[in-house]
């Protein structure tokens, strides 16, 4: 049976990271509610707002990004795996999100096709079915999994890894964080980082 750590165990300052489509940004801003921190989702930072998901110059994501994890309390939600280690050295925890490969695909179709706001959200974004994000989900990302758990392992941060749907709940419950109060105040209601 799996055990939910404390989420003070995981400090001030958390990395939310695992496959696209795993529940990472609405958990990422519950518990930056919760905790008084800013949500900061690495996507955000990554693109070029009013685009269809248009890639900002790498300099100024990493000038965004480093910018981003100087402040004191902040959940990141994202991966990014170039940038890691320079996330993990400011970091205090870790929790590590995992869904199989076709739930992150139906959640992929719904949130594109019928999800005009939600946590994460690009500004003004004009979204489209993408076949290389459709690959993404089905084959690149599913074969890189063992290699991002073992690089988020080796950080030795405190990390815990929920890897359904079904596990996800369970830190919601002992977390006492409320997903429909967070979805009623709206992706806009929460301490956001925008760039």
């Amino acid at each position: 049976m799996l055990t939910v750590p404390p989420l003070e165990s995981f400090g001030p300052r958390i990395c939310v990271c695992g496959p696209s489509n795993a529940g990472k940004s609405t958990l990422t801003a519950a518990i930056a509610a919760h905790i008084g921190a800013e949500a900061i989702f690495l996507d955000i930072l990554r693109h070029q707002p009013h685009t269809d998901w248009v890639m900002r110059p790498q300099s100024e994501f990493e000038a965004a990004h480093a910018e981003a994890i100087e402040t004191e309390r902040w959940v990141i939600e994202g991966n990014y795996m170039s940038l890691l280690q320079q996330r993990v050295t400011r970091a205090t925890g870790i929790i590590l999100l995992g869904t199989d490969r076709w739930t992150a695909f139906g959640r992929y179709l719904r949130r594109t096709l019928f999800e005009q706001e939600r946590h994460g959200m690009l500004a003004g974004a004009q979204d489209s079915l993408k076949w290389d994000m459709i690959n993404f989900i089905l084959i690149e990302q599913p074969r890189k999994r063992q290699r991002d758990i073992a690089l988020l392992r080796a950080t030795g941060l405190p990390m815990v890894q929920f890897d359904s749907m079904k596990e996800l709940q369970a830190a919601y419950t002992a977390w006492g964080l409320n997903r429909k109060d967070l979805m009623a105040a709206g992706p806009r209601g929460l301490p956001l980082r925008s760039f």
